[in-house]
């Protein structure tokens, strides 16, 4: 479609033929993503020109028409120029029902029998909402004059109305103000403290996830036959917990305890859900997990201590359902064998965190995760058990992934080193011994209480491999005396020619602990012996 006929045309228009001319361009340019650079200039005019439309009473039909094609023309980065302005933003955010300080929801009943008008303006709002997305994700000039004219305001607005909303003006609404607090730090403290985004988003969680609350932070236990949540419940929740992600990055305040906790209660009646397909449960989990990595460690009981529901004597009276989902999605992402960065650590962090703080978190992970040795010939990195997985895991190329992996049974065996060897054996935990300067044994910093400390002391494990070897035959038992002369000083010239090329190096361990060369490790004794006192 020639854009010089488009826009030439389109100043002379009116209404209907505006509609129609822009219709047609929307249907051939629907699923263009990349544009002719040369006719950059042209589509930059054809966004002035749609705007200026826009500002006119035209009905709802050719303002939907106009907002599809500029969220067309939104893909485009380069032609933002007209929409990234005062004018441009205030225009949509009118059609979005955001006018900052105003209530921007509909307080209109959301039948299915509103008049068509009614449908058409809904969908004006839709079409106005997924154009400041797009505007807002591609132009910083955008997301700078959003702050200038209050958007957030606006769309905490619309929060409080959450309950009216249609599924598309929901969605649209918690993922424009996902995107403006994920491109504008500066934005996050605004909206949490002048406009209170946080309560509010936690209120559309609550409404979304139709919780029922049972007692001060305990959801009624959903029903094992009730149907799954329907899936565009299951669009707005993600997208509200994107949001609030976002906005709890911020140091916590004394002040938000009960709202955090609040969080977490929900965020446990979301682990215990299911959606209409596995994928999107685990997506929802992956959501709520990464959430609950922001919130004050002290809130994770919540997640165990529901006294309605009740929990086993074995664990303390605590229920660990929702600690069993964790270990579950954390096994099925090991599985997976990749992007583990992103879908991995998030949970690893949280299950370390939880055991490092909550007692009964950590006696029931260790439960299921370092259970007593049976075969304990098997080298601990060999096998299918979640154990075994994670050891394989200790010794992972990156270096993240190892580290947080490393830690999570480093703080299940309540930093004991020689605890820590019998289940994992020194190579695969060298690096983590090394990191926290704990090559010659010990414990870590954080204080655990007095329990079982491991099951296999009954066992004879080589730490260094970290199982039971079978004995192996003696090689210079059947040498002479100048056989065995002549093997050793062949392994010392061995070891002289690799020192020499600087392929090995003697290394020695400090008296802290951590590695250094071996002279360095020698002249720190002498000096420590030469400044003692004598007899």
């Amino acid at each position: 479609m020639d854009l010089n006929n488009v826009l030439s045309r389109l100043e002379v228009a009116d209404g209907g033929e505006t509609e129609e001319l822009l219709r047609r361009f929307n249907r051939e340019n629907n699923h263009v993503f990349t544009f002719d650079q040369k006719e950059e200039a042209l589509r930059r005019k054809l966004c002035q020109s749609v705007l200026s439309v826009l500002g006119r009473q035209v009905q709802p039909a050719c303002q939907r028409t106009c907002l599809e094609t500029l969220r067309i023309l939104s893909r485009d980065k380069c032609v933002l120029a007209p929409v990234a302005t005062r004018e441009g933003m205030m225009t949509l955010g009118a059609m979005a029902r955001l006018r900052a300080g105003e209530d921007g929801g509909d307080d209109r009943n959301s039948s299915r029998e509103d008049a068509p008008s009614e449908e058409e303006e809904e969908r004006v709002v839709v079409e106005a909402l997924k154009c400041l997305c797009n505007v807002v994700y591609n132009s910083p000039a955008a997301q700078q004059v959003s702050v200038e004219v209050q958007l957030a305001n606006g769309l905490c607005a619309s929060l409080r109305a959450a309950r009216t909303w249609h599924h598309e003006v929901g969605l649209f609404t918690l993922r424009l103000l996902f995107l403006l607090s994920a491109l504008r730090p500066d934005v996050r403290g605004v909206l949490r403290r002048e406009w209170h985004a946080v309560k509010l988003l936690t209120e559309v969680l609550e409404h979304t996830l139709d919780v029922c609350w049972v007692g001060p932070y305990e959801a009624a236990r959903p029903d094992s036959q009730a149907l799954p949540m329907p899936a565009e419940d299951n669009e707005r929740a993600m997208e509200a917990l994107k949001a609030l992600f976002n906005l709890t990055l911020l140091d916590a305040g004394e002040e938000d305890d009960h709202q955090f906790r609040l969080i977490a209660a929900i965020l446990r009646h979301l682990l215990m859900l299911k959606t209409e397909t596995e994928e999107k449960t685990e997506e929802a989990h992956s959501h709520a997990i990464n959430l609950l990595n922001n919130l004050p460690v002290s809130c994770l009981d919540v997640l165990i201590d529901v006294p309605v529901q009740g929990g086993l004597e074995k664990h303390g009276g605590k229920n660990v359902d929702a600690v069993q989902v964790l270990i579950d999605f954390m096994e099925k992402r090991i599985d997976k064998g990749s992007n583990y960065k992103e879908g991995l650590t998030p949970v690893l962090s949280l299950l370390t965190e939880g055991s490092r703080q909550h007692r009964e978190i950590r006696r029931y992970i260790k439960a299921q995760v370092l259970p007593p040795l049976k075969d304990v010939k098997i080298r601990p990195e060999i096998g299918t058990a979640i154990r075994n997985k994670l050891v394989r895991l200790m010794t992972h190329v990156d270096m993240g992934v190892k580290q947080t992996a490393a830690e999570f049974l480093f703080v299940l065996c309540k930093e004991s080193v020689d605890n820590l060897l019998k289940y994992t054996g020194y190579g695969n935990a060298a690096g983590l011994l090394v990191a926290r300067g704990l090559l010659a044994g010990g414990r870590g910093e954080t204080q655990y209480s007095e329990d079982e400390d491991s099951d296999t002391e009954e066992y004879n494990i080589n730490p260094i491999t970290g199982h039971v070897e079978e004995p192996m035959p003696n090689p210079i038992e059947e040498m002479t005396e100048e056989q065995k002369e002549y093997e050793a000083q062949k392994l010392v010239n061995m070891f002289d020619k690799l020192s020499r090329q600087n392929v090995i190096r003697p290394m020695g361990v400090r008296p802290d602990g951590t590695l250094a060369p071996l002279e360095e490790t020698l002249r720190d004794t002498s000096e420590d012996n030469s400044g003692s006192d004598s007899d």
